[in-house]
């Protein structure tokens, strides 16, 4: 004897509340199973070497630390490191800015990656190529896919957002060999703080090894030359002259 076995509706009315919620949510899902299943894609070997440098838009020009961060750009871009930003204004503007001014030999990319906000936002005239996001999970994601290496500067709340994300993707293996450079004091005290806090003998929270992923630096030429070693291994690796 053969059993019907219920069957789900080939249509669901709009008045049926739960019945749309449930295919909303399965299909927001698959969505994001398809991406993410997409974003397994990568390219054999890479072209080009991207920095992407975090920091506060906040941070005028003027001010000694939006200088550093333009000079540390121009001389990474005079390396031939593309330099890609959260494409805004303050310290974001100032890599742009380095990037765009180097002159470099290599012929260089300077790009903004943008996220929609409700108050007015705009792309820095130093953007070469800009990208535009309507939330910060994937433009975070993007940051992900196409950078080699994060250097971290003085930054606010979305500063603190973005580099402990990328903490957290290298301290779970989804990202590898990915320098991630604090820069100044107030990183290393963060890193202090995190030590202190989640290292705790009877109660740790993380281990040993997670806090030596972060490589805290107290100026611009400690960060570019992790940046040069690592990139040295990168064109090895893609079979390119150093």
């Amino acid at each position: 004897m053969s059993v019907n076995k219920e069957s789900k509706p080939t249509t669901v009315s709009l008045a049926d509340e739960e019945g749309v919620k449930r295919i909303l949510i399965d299909t927001i899902f698959g969505l994001w199973a398809t991406v993410n299943n997409l974003t397994r894609l990568q390219p054999s070997k890479r072209e080009r070497y991207r920095v992407t440098v975090f920091g506060s838009e906040r941070t005028q020009p003027g001010h000694w630390v939006y200088q550093e961060v333009k000079q540390k750009c121009a001389a990474l871009s005079a390396m031939g490191c593309d330099i890609v930003t959260g494409g805004g204004s303050g310290l974001m503007q100032a890599a742009n800015e380095g990037a765009q001014e180097a002159g470099a030999a290599e012929r260089v990319q300077s790009i903004g990656i943008r996220v929609e906000l409700p108050f007015e936002q705009t792309v820095n005239p130093f953007v070469e190529q800009a990208f535009e996001h309507q939330t910060f999970f994937t433009r975070l994601h993007q940051f992900v896919l196409m950078s080699d290496a994060f250097i971290v500067a003085p930054g606010g709340i979305g500063t603190v957002l973005e580099s402990t994300m990328i903490w957290q993707l290298l301290q779970v293996r989804h990202l590898h060999d990915t320098p991630l450079i604090f820069t100044g004091q107030m990183w290393k005290g963060l890193v202090d703080w995190a030590t202190q806090m989640m290292l705790r003998p009877g109660f740790e929270l993380a281990s040993a090894e997670d806090m030596k992923i972060p490589r805290c630096v107290d100026n611009a030429e400690q960060a570019i030359a992790i940046v040069r070693e690592h990139r040295a291994r990168w064109q090895i690796a893609q079979g390119k002259r150093t």
